[in-house]
């Protein structure tokens, strides 16, 4: 299983639609940065930061001057960031349409790691086939199994325990014109030897260590958070890295069917360890922005940190949260 810290895209390209937003990279670029930092402040009204307050906030994480402003520029000519100007000063805020995508994503990531979904012993399984020359589309077609919640069995054999949604179907039908099949069953009991099981296109192990660093990175910094002792910079350094780490989770880990993995499973105990910490640190990170961008900009208007709570239903407009996976669709028998 590849890693899901070098996956491309945690929020998938859609193709030629507005806006693109940054590829993943192992660790943060700094167009990722610039992104989250605007959405965990900015995304409920989408308030206006000025651009010398912006490369300030990016400094403060080690990202050059030079560095934050070629990434501001790339994410205006993405359609991610709306520019103004008045005379010499400029400001930017998040597009609406990438508002609207960072908000849903949002959702699902609180929802992939919270919600309990039931399983019928099905497997839901997308065949496909594409020639060596469609390099391209094939790592599409890939990189969008993944966001649906996919594993590969099989070179060419990508399963999920759940139902494919109408919406994933729609996506897939993007990259695919002819070349792929969707069906689900139950898997035979073969008396081969060496037969491999569904649940093995994940790698099991790999998920627990990732979980259980997630928890060691994170649990010190709980009662030092309930003491006050995190505070300006470091706050908000410590939020854009621990929803950096645990956003990738849902696609590490699609909600996998308890029943099929170790006991003491340690999705709920990273789940709650985020929560504790990007809560906890809201308001002093919030309370730093808000310094930074009155440096220059007295108003600071509309700097608001909000919380998992406010992720979860859906922080900018009432769009609901996306279904990747086929979330919303109701769990039907399949015939043996």
């Amino acid at each position: 299983m590849a890693s899901p810290f070098t996956i491309e895209e945690i929020y998938p390209d859609d193709g030629d639609d507005p806006p693109r937003l940054p590829r993943r990279q192992a660790g943060s670029s700094p167009q990722d940065l610039a992104v989250t930092l605007l959405a965990d402040y900015t995304l409920r009204n989408r308030a206006r930061i000025p651009s010398a307050a912006l490369v300030a906030l990016l400094a403060e994480a080690g990202v050059s001057t030079a560095g934050a402003r070629a990434a501001i520029s790339r994410l205006a000519r993405r359609g991610v960031l709306e520019g103004s100007r008045e005379g010499r000063r400029s400001s930017y805020r998040i597009s609406r349409a990438a508002a609207a995508n960072l908000s849903s994503g949002g959702s699902w990531i609180l929802a992939a790691t919270t919600e309990v979904r039931a399983w019928d012993g099905c497997w839901t399984l997308v065949a496909f086939s594409l020639p060596q020359d469609h390099s391209t589309q094939r790592r599409a077609l890939r990189g969008q199994l993944r966001w649906l919640g996919y594993a590969p069995l099989y070179d060419g054999l990508w399963i999920s325990p759940y139902e494919l949604s109408a919406q994933g179907r729609a996506k897939l039908a993007r990259f695919t014109l002819g070349a792929v099949t969707v069906f689900r069953g139950r898997q035979a009991a073969l008396d081969a030897i060496g037969q491999r099981a569904p649940i093995d296109a994940w790698d099991i192990e790999a998920i627990r260590r990732h979980y259980e660093e997630f928890l060691r990175r994170w649990t010190p910094l709980v009662p030092m958070l309930r003491s006050g002792a995190v505070d300006g910079a470091a706050a908000v350094r410590a939020r854009t890295e621990v929803m950096d780490t645990f956003r990738r989770f849902p696609t590490l880990d699609p909600r996998l069917p308890l029943e099929l993995l170790p006991a003491g499973w340690l999705r709920q105990p990273a789940r709650e360890l985020f929560e504790a910490v990007y809560d906890g640190l809201a308001e002093p990170a919030a309370r730093h922005v808000r310094s930074v961008v009155a440096r220059f900009d007295g108003t600071q208007p509309g700097i608001q940190a909000h919380t998992t709570a406010d992720l979860l239903a859906g922080v900018f407009g009432a769009d609901p949260a996306p279904d990747p996976g086929g979330a919303s669709a109701a769990v039907e028998s399949c015939t043996t």
